[in-house]
């Protein structure tokens, strides 16, 4: 999250805005077909506005051949209650490999809402049941796409909540085609108390085998059962038809508890069963079983759990010396030690880092540089010890990591290109190693200044994907008047991260903030106006801290493939 939300008029920082996370389930009924032979593949984006601009944050899976689409996909955003975010869902008629058009001939329609009225929608019966809203979709200049509605189901994450892992396979299903085998795929459901069901995951499908194994898939504890293992789930076998007639194949009741049970006991199948066959057939038994293969459940935490379970907080310091920023022997040089007067960095280091290091138990800061040529070969590097002692790079204090700085900028030569990848994946490579020790105790925050463009964009993002699995998060302060715009990206508000090859990221780890919004404010205002209490993000990966007593885990966003 960047800090654009957190200033208040005339200079004085605003309080940070109550947030909570929502979930949102989207349908549509009696949508448009676009298609000459077969029925609209309709997939739903959804976009939210960022300083007046539409941007997407993220889209569904295509479903082929169907006006009537429950898409899989559950959308994760975040509600501020205090201000007006506004959400536009747009659905489009997809063409196959060539993925989602966003052209007029291929919309299908739009809705625009803010997330306070899909959160504050019609309440079902029972108190899991979410918010409702169903409004009608519209074509452009504000014409009625005919008949079509969209209905959006929201629910507030649970705070007492975590994801699991799992993986089915099926054995012996029907084979309902004629010149070959079924196509099948799972669907599950969770039953909410007022009786309705409401699609939880929907896997891939296997071509033409009657005894599948479905790829494994994460989802969140609260949508899969409302953090309610005796919840009931309906599992639903279908055989997948290209015109979107699935035929039904099996079903079968579970609960959570049931399945954990079940893996304890190694009873891990359940009958698939057609009730019509049921009555028809004297001696039916069943048409197939469905196997769980794996249940792993992946508890989650939050930064202030982690802290009051005994976890030490080691901070790291990155410090951009690229030639961007001007000679330091220039008075116009970030650069620039003036003994009158701190710099840009120094100021953003002080003004961070002091808040930062009460976090830090032994108050000891790894810093690094990137983008100088380093003696005494003077070879570029991106990953140095501005101590000059690659065996301990640690500084007593932001003092330390203060005169360190003034002694290491009169050796080297301000250089480039500015690129962050290396330092992020070295602290990465320190959390996992700590990760897999038997204590686990350690969170790092990496605190990157620098003043302006990243040059390895993809790498990265990647490197931050890859980080967002381990205890970590990441801090970016913006010096200068430069053009911030890769950090925004970097921070994830306007949209969910991805790596190069579409990975999304598991949690957000990113902070940005420009410092020249909090350069003329007061040492002791800074604490209260950069985002810092939410340093980690949502949630953190449980595996981190296994030997520590965490009281509350909360919530990771469920998984959908491409379907």
């Amino acid at each position: 999250s960047s800090s654009g939300r957190h200033t208040g008029t005339a200079g004085t920082p605003a309080p940070l805005a109550v947030l909570s996370k929502v979930e949102l389930r989207v349908s549509c009924k009696h949508l448009l077909d676009r298609d000459t032979l077969n029925k609209s593949d309709p997939c739903v984006l959804l976009l939210m506005q960022s300083q007046g601009q539409w941007m997407e944050v993220d889209r569904s899976e295509v479903i082929k051949s169907n006006l009537n689409p429950v898409f899989a996909k559950i959308f994760t955003v975040d509600y501020y209650f205090e201000e007006v975010q506004k959400l536009r869902f747009e659905v489009y008629d997809s063409h196959g490999q060539a993925g989602v058009g966003t052209h007029d001939d291929d919309f299908l329609g739009g809705m625009e809402c803010t997330v306070g009225q899909v959160s504050l929608g019609t309440p079902a019966r029972g108190p899991h049941d979410g918010k409702r809203v169903t409004k009608p979709l519209f074509l452009k200049y504000g014409k009625f796409a005919g008949k079509s509605t969209i209905t959006i189901i929201s629910e507030e994450i649970s705070g007492n909540n975590g994801y699991v892992e799992l993986a089915f396979r099926a054995k012996k299903l029907d084979d309902k085609d004629l010149f070959s085998k079924s196509d099948p795929f799972l669907e599950i459901y969770r039953i909410d108390d007022d009786r309705s069901e409401q699609l939880v995951y929907r896997t891939e499908v296997v071509k033409n085998n009657l005894s599948p194994i479905w790829e494994p898939f994460k989802v969140s504890l609260n949508s899969l059962c409302s953090c309610e293992e005796k919840r009931k789930l309906r599992c639903v076998v279908w055989d997948y038809d290209s015109r979107g007639k699935h035929d039904f194949i099996g079903e079968f009741f579970t609960t959570f508890e049931e399945m954990q049970k079940a893996m304890g006991e190694n009873k891990v199948q359940w009958d698939c069963m057609n009730p019509k066959y049921k009555i028809k057939k004297r001696n039916y038994k069943n048409s197939g079983v469905v196997v769980l293969l794996d249940l792993k459940i992946h508890r989650v935490y939050s930064f202030l759990d982690y802290i009051m379970g005994g976890c030490q907080i080691h901070f790291t310091v990155a410090i951009d010396f690229t030639a961007s920023n001007g000679d330091p022997r220039n008075s116009c040089s970030l650069h620039y030690i003036n003994p009158y007067q701190p710099n840009e960095y120094l100021k953003a280091l002080v003004a961070v880092g002091e808040i930062c290091q009460d976090y830090d138990s032994d108050k000891k800061f790894s810093a690094l540089g990137f983008g100088a040529r380093i003696p005494p070969k003077y070879e570029v590097s991106h990953d140095f010890a501005i101590n000059f002692n690659p065996d301990n790079d640690e500084c007593e204090g932001i003092q330390g990591v203060v005169e360190s700085y003034q002694s290491c900028l009169p050796k080297i030569q301000l250089y480039g290109p500015t690129n962050v990848a290396p330092i992020i994946s070295k602290v990465a490579r320190v959390a996992a190693d700590e990760e897999r020790t038997k204590e686990a105790s350690q969170y790092f925050i990496l605190l990157i200044l620098t003043d302006g463009v990243v040059t390895d964009m993809a790498d990265t993002r990647e490197a931050i994907v890859r980080a967002s699995y381990l205890p970590m998060s990441i801090i970016i302060v913006g010096v200068g008047n430069a053009d911030f715009t890769d950090m925004q990206i970097l921070d994830g508000d306007d949209g969910v991260l991805r790596s190069p090859k579409g990975e999304p990221v598991l949690r957000d780890i990113v902070q940005f903030v420009p410092f020249r919004e909090f350069k003329n404010v007061s040492a002791a205002a800074t604490g209260s106006c950069l985002p810092l209490p939410a340093l980690p993000g949502p949630s953190l990966p449980s595996r981190s801290l296994p030997s520590l007593s965490i009281p509350s885990p909360l919530a990771a966003p469920g998984c959908c493939p491409t379907w």
